[in-house]
Parts: structure tokens; C-alpha cells; sequence
């Protein structure tokens, strides 16, 4: 399969997994699951040359791992960033000491006033290193990487998630835990 069509689909699963399963014809369970026939059935209405094999291709190959196939490879769900409501059965652990966040420039006054909210995602998603938090970043203008005190705030009572593919979750990170934010202001 090419690289472009791979890119195609890969962003219909995540519409279909994170954000509206009913326009790409597929029903989430509560834990956000879906059988994969029906993924491939749902993206054979655009690409009728995929098949089973390109659907898992694309889970193992994805860079970001943003899919997760069950144990008997019968069903499929997103690993974070759903706007829909699923339960993702993920248990609250503790956190490495600092953990980073990537954003743009731009957001830097809202961030200060604000902290880090999830907006319409069911969490702020964090990064254990500074690289994938630029990565991400970067994708919504001049970048910044802000470094989270992640030990004071589960010590201060904040729940943190590990997803299935190494991104950190929580509810939300205000503005006082964000280290040296002043100096980017």
C-alpha cells in the first residue's frame, strides 16, 4: 500500500475511532471498541482495494501507535484523544517527575491564565520526553515545550493515565505547575 493511502486512512480511523464513529458508520462500545470487519467494511466504502492485512499494517506500523487491536485481533479502538465518550479502563499510576507538554507560541498567554485544559479531549495529553513534545507542538505554529511538575501535582492529589501507546494522561494542569512559564511569556 502506498505511503499516501496509508496516511488517508489512517486519519478516517481517527475520525471514526476518536471523534464521529456515526459518520464513518461504526458503533463504539463504552470502551471505545469496534470489530475490525466493520473498520474495514466502513473504509472499503472510500477505498475499495483495502483489505483486512492494510488495516493491520497500518496499526503496527503507525508511528504515533494510535490504534490498539484486542488480544484476538477481532476488534480495534483509538488509544487517547477521543472527543466521544468511552471508557478507556485506564488506571491511575504514578507519573515521572516532569513530563512535557508541546504547544504553540500563541497559547502561551491563554496557558498561563488557564494551565493546560482538555478542552473537548477527554485529557491533557503529556509526553515523557522533550522530543515527542516538540513533535507534536509543532504541528500548531512556532513551538514551545513546557516542562509539567508531575510529582508535585500527583502529590497534590491530580490522577495520571498511561495510554496504551506511552502517552501520559490527565484532567486537566494548572497553570502553577507548568515550570518557569514566565520565562516564555
Amino acid at each position: 500500500m502506498n505511503p499516501h493511502l496509508i496516511k488517508k486512512i489512517s486519519k478516517l480511523m481517527s475520525w471514526g475511532l476518536r471523534h464521529k464513529p456515526e459518520e464513518l458508520g461504526v458503533e463504539l462500545s463504552p470502551e471505545g471498541w469496534t470489530p475490525v470487519q466493520s473498520m474495514l467494511s466502513a473504509i472499503q466504502q472510500r477505498y475499495p482495494e483495502v483489505v483486512l492485512g492494510d488495516i493491520h499494517q497500518i496499526v503496527l506500523q503507525n508511528d504515533k501507535k494510535r490504534f490498539v487491536l484486542s488480544d484476538d485481533q477481532s476488534r480495534i479502538r483509538a488509544a487517547q484523544g477521543h472527543s466521544v465518550t468511552v471508557n478507556l479502563g485506564y488506571e491511575a499510576i504514578q507519573p515521572p517527575d516532569l513530563l512535557f507538554h508541546g504547544t504553540a507560541k500563541r497559547f502561551l498567554e491563554s496557558i498561563a491564565e488557564e494551565g493546560l485544559q482538555k478542552r473537548s479531549r477527554h485529557h491533557v495529553h503529556l509526553s515523557k520526553n522533550v522530543q515527542t513534545a516538540r513533535q507534536v507542538g509543532s504541528r500548531h505554529g512556532q513551538v514551545v515545550v513546557l516542562e509539567v511538575d508531575a510529582e508535585r501535582m500527583q502529590r497534590d492529589g491530580f490522577a495520571f493515565f498511561k495510554s496504551d501507546n506511552g502517552v501520559w494522561l490527565t484532567d486537566s494542569v494548572p497553570s502553577a505547575y507548568i515550570m518557569n512559564l514566565s520565562d516564555y511569556l
